[in-house]
């Protein structure tokens, strides 16, 4: 497992979305990203976690921050979930686990790859600024822009 510290870049990734576009961390050179981990689409804890970031995005969208989601669901299941829940960010597909390897947040069960619930913030540099393991759907949004803040104030 890849131990990332916070300070050190962050691993670069190119995923695609759902609507097959695709997203490298590059692009994001210059901004705040906020990048979340996260089990399995439609499920109960994951659907809490990226419902309270669609319903704090507007508060993102205000401190100058971008959102994505990462799992190893493929595009189509990620266009369902964005679709059903009305998600306003991008989720990124990791069908092969490598870039959630990278992260440290891969969960393998037997021949099953998952993602664990972890986040991260990238500063506009592409050093990792915060790391969150310990990831509690309810209320993670909030914790994550409190800190933005206060990294954005520094």
């Amino acid at each position: 497992m890849n131990t990332l510290k916070i300070g050190q870049k962050a691993p670069e990734f190119s995923l695609l979305d759902s609507k097959q576009k695709n997203h490298a961390l590059s692009d994001y050179r210059g901004q705040w990203l906020i990048l979340f981990f996260y089990p399995k689409d439609n499920t109960p804890g994951c659907t809490i976690e990226a419902c309270q970031f669609r319903d704090d995005y507007a508060d993102i969208l205000a401190i100058n921050t971008v959102i994505l989601g990462i799992n190893t669901d493929n595009s189509e299941s990620h266009s369902r979930f964005i679709n059903k829940q009305h998600l306003p960010f991008p989720l990124l597909s990791d069908e092969t686990g490598e870039i959630c390897k990278q992260y440290g947040s891969l969960f393998k069960l037997g021949p099953i790859k998952f993602s664990k619930r972890h986040s991260f913030i990238i500063d506009p540099q592409g050093n990792i600024a915060k790391i969150y393991r310990k990831v509690k759907p309810v209320k993670h949004s909030q914790q994550i822009i409190a800190d933005l803040k206060v990294l954005q104030n520094k």
